[in-house]
């Protein structure tokens, strides 16, 4: 089956967020996220933790992208730190080296 041609699939938009306090694992990271996102399509990609905090970025739609970072700054303990349509800037942005 042949694969989706650039243009079907959309643009995209990488939101670089910070979490405090400090998510336990993957996993409590996603859940934290999920609550305010409720309703839109969002997947994380990086999560790096230490003790100021956790750093994610997830990939959300373009059409999204102003709902997703207006949602996640509303929300108590998240707060977006950059947004780009390449995650290599996001990652540059914020410190995070993608072969840790």
């Amino acid at each position: 089956m042949a694969r989706l041609g650039k243009v079907a699939r959309g643009k995209r938009r990488w939101v670089g967020i910070h979490i405090s306090p400090p998510a336990d694992s993957r996993d409590s990271c996603e859940k934290a996220i999920a609550v305010p996102l409720g309703g839109i399509k969002w997947k994380m990609y990086d999560c790096r933790t230490d003790e100021s905090g956790t750093l994610a970025i997830i990939r959300v739609s373009l059409g999204d992208c102003e709902e997703v970072t207006t949602r996640l700054n509303n929300s108590q303990n998240i707060s977006t730190l950059t947004r780009s349509g390449k995650i290599r800037l996001v990652r540059q942005r914020m410190g995070i080296n993608h072969s840790e």
